[in-house]
């Protein structure tokens, strides 16, 4: 199966260092008001995904959620996590570290599509 969402080394990098300071992580990336579409990086307990979020694969462990509004318009896409240096948003377990994970997205070729992992309800 080929993942919906994959990571860069500078990503796997960020995620094991606060993974070491925080235990469990998750990552939730919806499209919403305060911070726009970034995805943001949590303890595990620290939020629950609702049930209309749907739960694309797993990065470095973490469970890797997305909007459902917002998997009408990845649904034939891969994402990338990676890291870029600036600050992140507020909400994020990144922010204060100078560096922020940002996504990037590629459409899947139609040969890819038969083989995609399946997207699923978070709840």
């Amino acid at each position: 199966m080929i993942p919906r969402v994959i990571t860069t080394p500078a990503a796997d990098q960020l995620i094991e260092r606060l993974r070491a300071q925080h235990g469990p992580l998750l990552f939730l990336l919806s499209g919403g008001c305060c911070e726009g579409s970034v995805p943001n990086c949590y303890k595990v307990g620290e939020i629950q995904p609702g049930q209309t979020m749907l739960l694309l694969g797993e990065v470095c462990g973490a469970p890797f959620y997305l909007g459902h509004q917002e998997f009408v318009y990845y649904e034939n896409s891969q994402l990338t996590l990676d890291v870029v240096s600036g600050g992140s948003g507020e909400f994020s377990l990144e922010c204060g570290t100078g560096l922020a994970f940002k996504t990037r997205s590629r459409v899947f070729t139609d040969e890819e599509l038969p083989q995609v992992a399946p997207a699923q309800r978070a709840c």
